[in-house]
């Protein structure tokens, strides 16, 4: 575990080592106590496929209902399902085991408000300090006891309300759909077919152990290749939890999240529908998307790494877009956080409506040649204290002006620290990053 027991998106480890029935049955007292009334919330609980999934929703449900909580049991489900659900069944929070884009031995659990929003940084503090201390508060006896029950219709609510995001249909479209035997085997097929396309489905089945392995999202072959080989208008693929999603195009090439926002805000603009003209991504964000949404009259406001951030700052501001390059997007005006879904969805309606193939609508933007890079490391907390790495991306970002940038971050969810950067050509993007890598590795002690 991080220093921080929270990270960008929850607390994560690798379960039943890191993230233990222990910690779980904590965190699930804290959902209680701090979302609901002193212990006497309703928190809904969701997971993705992972085999510890079911061990760690015991010991959470256990710890709800022992502070007195009820605990709504929604199971495996997409997590913006579990976001959608707070609000539409008016809980006091929720909670999702997953982690979402990590291997399958990972697990973690993140948390709702009853607004269906992720918790702001001090929350998260508090409920870290709760969990780590020790108790000042009796537990209830007797009726005090919370109960757990199963949501009828979970999956159904959260389709129908996906659909239902959707002007129109979608008939005629073939759609190639990869799982990543994750959370999404149980809503996406279901709701392209209800909007009247048709659906070619693979990895959509699980047993536990292959969530992520080889699929989805962050493997796009497999996708790719079937669109290829097919005839099909678009390829959709999703990470564990279905939070995200990543694209092919008609001719199998990668469709990324950048593209995705840029295709869907062009979209939203013209039919007035996007809020102040203006998008919110973060840092990661390639600057040929800033660059395509200038010039069409899109502002583009960053901030650091998370969709959490992406969200506040959408509230803060009025927008209704925002995501991340990595396939986390923010349709506000349909849900509370990235939500693989319904983006999927609206860039079906989107390609759909503009009478183009895919590879065509993309062109909106060029991408800079950007290399990622990313260093396992022994403490990345070493990151921001190591002079000589301070240095060498100044030195960087002198040598790129403005026509590249530089990004050195330590990841929020896993021991690893990303290098990028992007340039207009590849090969002085390749030779800064590894320079960069060069000099992590040798003072943080990393590999590759």
């Amino acid at each position: 575990m991080s220093t921080r027991l929270f990270g960008t998106d929850g607390v994560r480890g690798i379960a039943n080592a890191e993230l233990t029935p222990e910690l779980a049955f904590r965190l699930g007292e804290a959902a209680g106590h701090f979302l609901g009334d002193r212990g006497a919330g309703r928190i809904v609980v969701g997971r993705d496929t992972r085999r510890s999934g079911e061990m760690l929703e015991a010991a959470l449900v256990a710890g709800i209902t022992a502070g007195g909580g009820d605990a709504l049991l929604a199971g495996v489900i997409p997590t913006p399902a579990v976001a959608f659900l707070v609000r539409e069944l008016g809980a006091d929070g929720g909670v999702v085991i997953s982690a979402s884009h990590n291997p399958p031995e990972y697990n973690g659990i993140k948390l709702f408000s009853r607004e269906g929003l992720k918790l702001p940084d001090e929350l998260e503090d508090e409920i870290e300090a709760f969990c780590t201390s020790s108790r000042d508060w009796t537990r209830p006896t007797g009726g005090g006891v919370g109960r757990s029950r199963t949501i009828e219709g979970a999956v159904e609510r959260y389709i129908a309300h996906a659909v239902g995001t959707v002007s129109g249909e979608l008939a005629g479209m073939r759609i190639a759909l990869d799982c990543g035997h994750g959370a999404a085997t149980v809503a996406s097929r279901a709701a392209f077919e209800r909007l009247g396309a048709t659906v070619t489905e693979i990895n959509a089945d699980y047993d536990g152990m292959d969530i992520n392995v080889g699929c989805g999202s962050t493997h796009l072959g497999q996708l790719a290749e079937l669109v290829r080989e097919g005839d099909f208008d678009l390829g959709i693929a999703h990470d564990g939890d279905a939070d995200r999603v990543l694209a092919v195009d008609e001719l199998g090439q990668e469709v990324d999240g950048d593209q995705i926002m840029a295709v869907t805000a062009l979209r939203m603009k013209q039919e007035g529908r996007l809020a102040g003209d203006t998008v919110v991504s973060t840092v990661m964000c390639n600057l040929g998307f800033e660059v395509a949404m200038r010039e069409h009259g899109i502002t583009v406001v960053k901030t650091k790494v998370g969709d959490r951030y992406v969200l506040e700052q959408m509230q803060a501001m009025g927008a209704n877009l925002g995501g991340e390059q990595s396939g986390h997007i923010i349709f506000l005006d349909h849900n509370t956080t990235g939500d693989g879904l319904v983006t999927a969805l609206q860039l079906a309606a989107a390609l759909r409506d503009g009478g183009r193939p895919l590879s065509a609508l993309t062109e909106v933007m060029s991408r800079y040649p950007q290399v990622l890079v990313n260093v396992r490391v022994a403490d990345k907390t070493r990151l921001g204290t190591s002079a000589a790495i301070s240095s060498a991306i100044h030195a960087a970002e002198e040598r790129l002006g403005d026509s590249g940038r530089v990004l050195v971050r330590a990841s929020g969810t896993e021991p690893v620290v990303r290098v990028m950067a992007e340039a207009s050509d590849e090969a002085t993007a390749r030779e800064v990053v590894d320079s960069l890598v060069t000099l992590v590795i040798r003072e943080l002690g990393g590999t590759i």
